[in-house]
């Protein structure tokens, strides 16, 4: 069985000539993707990356990472074909987050419904408008935007179930 890859990143630009990798985060607070040493490197076959060396270089990720062949990336050229890649790592190597705390990555493709049992749509993404955290959901050609807040408005969250139960009318979002 293969492993569930999780992505955390991608690969955004080259930093100086010793090939080092600019990197585009998305964990809170983006410096945590350093927590991870050993990267899957989503890039034509994809390859296995040692995380060797990181740091902040003037509001960038610059990390230094070992190529398909297990040593350095040491050339500049070598590391700009990787633009754009995904970086991944095994959902085995996250950490267990607290009972009532989600990864936003678990909670794609749940099924939301109402108090009331009516069918609201299935999580297609996840964003913030910096308040709170917000789920995008699709139900069809409907798009419906939902605030994450539990109690006040997220109700229950089942992910074995693959539901999640929202106290939102199907009409609240009704022009």
């Amino acid at each position: 069985m293969t492993a569930r890859r999780v992505t955390l990143g991608r690969v955004a630009g080259v930093h100086g000539v010793r090939g080092g990798i600019k990197v585009w985060s998305l964990t809170r607070p983006i410096e945590n993707i350093f927590e991870y040493r050993r990267w899957w490197i989503a890039h034509d076959a994809g390859f296995e990356a040692k995380v060797l060396e990181t740091h902040t270089h003037a509001r960038s990720l610059v990390v230094y990472i070992s190529g398909a062949d297990g040593q350095p990336i040491t050339d500049r050229d070598i590391a700009a074909g990787l633009m754009g890649a995904e970086i991944q790592v095994d959902r085995e190597a996250m950490p267990r987050l607290p009972k009532g705390q989600y990864y936003w990555f678990d909670l794609l493709g749940v099924k939301v419904e109402s108090t009331l049992g009516v069918a609201l749509g299935q999580v297609e993404d996840m964003t913030s408008n910096g308040a709170q955290d917000v789920m995008v959901l699709r139900d069809g050609d409907k798009e419906r935007m939902i605030p994450f807040v539990k109690e006040h408005i997220v109700k229950e969250v089942d992910l074995e179930a693959g539901r999640i139960v929202c106290d939102w009318h199907p009409d609240y979002d009704e022009n």
